[in-house]
Formats: structure tokens, sequence, C-alpha cells
């Protein structure tokens, strides 16, 4: 027997669609919010700081000791008490002016690359619209289907 469908597999919840398409719309603005505010965690595999290592022109353990810290939850990238909160170490407000981007972007970790669909901003559409306060792409864009949300969700690529 089946799981009952998500409430995401329902039809469009914003209403942006006639033909019953269903899924939940996002589309990054580069505003940098899911990259700064509270104290937190981004966490990575081995084969993520050997990327962004290569990436930066470091060893894997100069990586380390440059840009990670030691956390309850493990290795973590480093931050920066900045106006906005506290952003990750690898997030860029001065290239782009009016633009927050991640200067490792082809190389982020799996939890950078999920966002928004978590397990946690997928519970119940209150979780997605309490995510939708601080996150201005989320309910906005293009329309992910559910397989795409649910492929995200057991760790495969976006």
């Amino acid at each position: 027997m089946s799981a009952p469908p998500a409430w995401f597999e329902k039809p469009d919840p914003t209403g942006d669609t006639r033909s019953g398409e269903r899924g939940l719309r996002f589309s990054c603005t580069q505003c940098g919010a899911c990259c700064t505010g509270p104290s937190g965690y981004v966490k990575f595999t081995p084969a993520d700081a050997e990327s962004i290592a290569r990436r930066l022109g470091l060893t894997p353990d100069a990586f380390i000791e440059r840009y990670t810290t030691d956390t309850p939850a493990g290795r973590s990238f480093t931050e920066r008490r900045t106006e906005h909160g506290y952003d990750c170490v690898f997030l860029d407000r001065e290239t782009i002016p009016g633009r927050a981007v991640c200067s490792v972007y082809e190389d982020r970790p799996r939890q950078c690359r999920t966002w928004p669909f978590w397990d946690g901003n997928l519970r119940s559409p209150s979780h997605w619209k309490a995510a939708g306060r601080t996150c201005p792409g989320i309910d906005t864009g293009r329309l992910h289907a559910p397989a795409s949300i649910r492929l995200t969700l057991e760790g495969g690529e976006v």
C-alpha cells in the first residue's frame, strides 16, 4: 500500500496555474536570506571539502583549517557577523550590487543545493509558509514537480 500524497502533491497552492499542475513554486532571488540569520551549521562531506578546496586552490586540510569550525553538529562552514546576521563565509554581498551570491556555488554542499526543499519546510503548508517569511523566492517562479521535490528529499540532485 502506498503512502497518501504529500500536501505538495496537490494542485499548485499558489493558484498560479489553471491546469491543475502539482508541486511548489520556488525561484532564488539571490537575497542571501538562506545563508544568513541566526548562527547555524552548514554541514559538508569530505567530497564537498575536496571540491571547494580545489576551487579555492587549497588542500582539503588547508580548506578545513581556514573556512570551517568545530560545532556540536560536526564541522561546519565558519560565519561572519554582519548587519544581516551571521553570514556564511562564502556569501558574497559585494561582487554583484544588490545581490548575495555564493562564491562556491558550483561546489556548494547538499544542504545548500536542496534549499528550500528541506524536510522541515515540507512538513505542512504552514511550515512552507513560515519559511517563506524569510525567503522571498518561496511561492514564486517556476513550479517544481512533486517527483523533483521527493528526489531532493531523498538525497538526489536538484
